[in-house]
């Protein structure tokens, strides 16, 4: 792969890049076709699959997270991809193929809180791997999601402080006719609670009703979604956060142009969700 991406970049053509674990869908493809839009028709498109273990903490879903790989290849062909990248442990991390790995790339101000603190080595294991993909990919651009705003940020941080020539692009996410965001992990709910799983776009759409006519009160807002999450019986809230958007900082109180997150148990399976309060 770098080799290759060495003689296209000797050759002046660009590379656009969409690191993924698999199991794609229609939002994978938009971030494809973002990346193809910034390449333009000369450029070329890697779309890399790779589930990371150095992200998923202890008891996790690591060993059942969703892999398909002949869907995900037909996907990808029909999306127009140039190069599918898929990796095993033993590539990714050769001096052990557990993912135990020694050397670590660690942004330490954007990953303190929100999945940071839901998951504390989660976003270490997301900016190794993701440096290390950069390094093999060789990419003008690489294409992240919006569903992953903190993600997005913190690589977007990596980058800079790092100087790596790259530069990041978020692109909307990509939802259900009912505002769910589409994952990867919604194969998991059962019909029950997919329906119930709708109320994480609810609780954003509460939260921009209520700043609509002006600021709010944080910890009135976090509240009254507590208690939207709880009237659905398969829902669990495990953290609702008003922050300031670029910074992730907590805001209070609450006005247009803040950014909300949150993290809700739907059964077993937890989702994540942001937006904007425009």
């Amino acid at each position: 792969m770098q080799r290759l991406a060495w003689r296209w970049r000797r050759r002046g053509v660009p590379i656009g890049f969409v690191p993924t674990m698999g199991y794609l869908h229609a939002g994978h493809v938009s971030l494809m076709n973002r990346a193809r839009r910034h390449v333009r028709g000369a450029g070329k498109v890697v779309v890399s699959i790779y589930v990371n273990p150095t992200q998923f903490g202890p008891g996790e879903d690591f060993a059942r997270y969703p892999r398909d790989l002949k869907r995900d290849e037909k996907l990808c062909r029909t999306a127009g991809v140039d190069v599918l990248f898929v990796l095993s442990d033993r590539e990714m991390y050769p001096d052990d193929e557990t993912g135990d790995a020694s050397t670590y790339v660690v942004e330490e101000k954007l990953s303190r809180g929100l999945e940071g603190a839901a998951r504390p080595t989660h976003f270490r294991g997301v900016t190794t791997v993701v440096a290390k993909l950069f390094n093999l990919v060789l990419p003008n651009a690489a294409v992240f999601g919006a569903k992953d705003y903190q993600q997005a940020l913190i690589v977007n941080r990596m980058v800079r402080d790092l100087h790596f020539p790259v530069r990041i692009q978020v692109a909307p996410t990509w939802r259900e006719p009912d505002g769910l965001a589409i994952s990867s992990r919604n194969k998991y709910l059962s019909a029950e609670e997919r329906r119930q799983a709708v109320v994480l776009w609810e609780a954003i759409q509460l939260a921009r009703r209520s700043v609509r006519d002006g600021p709010v009160s944080a910890a009135r807002l976090k509240r009254q979604v507590a208690r939207l999450v709880r009237a659905k019986p398969a829902a669990r809230l495990d953290y609702v956060e008003f922050i300031a958007p670029g910074t992730l900082q907590p805001v209070r109180p609450v006005k247009r142009g803040d950014q909300m997150a949150l993290a809700v148990f739907i059964g077993k399976t937890r989702l994540i969700d942001n937006g904007r309060l425009a």
